[in-house]
């Protein structure tokens, strides 16, 4: 009966809840940390910073930044 006074009367309830919410807090800490690095680590377009110039055109062809015809160019020009 004396369990009921201490706080050991409110079941696993509590406890549940505070393990989800632990688990919250901490995953959260590590996606933003995650994402922190990652933003540092990449330049503006998305790519890393250590790219080659033929890495960027093959990037920017794929998003249809530029046409097959412009890729070929900076292809040759860039081998």
């Amino acid at each position: 009966m004396w369990a009921m006074h201490d706080g050991y009367g409110m079941g696993w309830g509590w406890g549940v809840f505070g393990v989800v919410w632990m688990v919250l807090f901490w995953g959260s800490i590590i996606a933003l940390v995650v994402w922190a690095i990652s933003r540092m680590t990449r330049d503006s377009s998305g790519l890393p910073r250590s790219s080659t110039p033929l890495e960027i055109a093959k990037a920017r062809y794929a998003r249809g930044d530029i046409t097959r015809e412009e890729f070929e160019r900076l292809r040759q020009d860039l081998s």
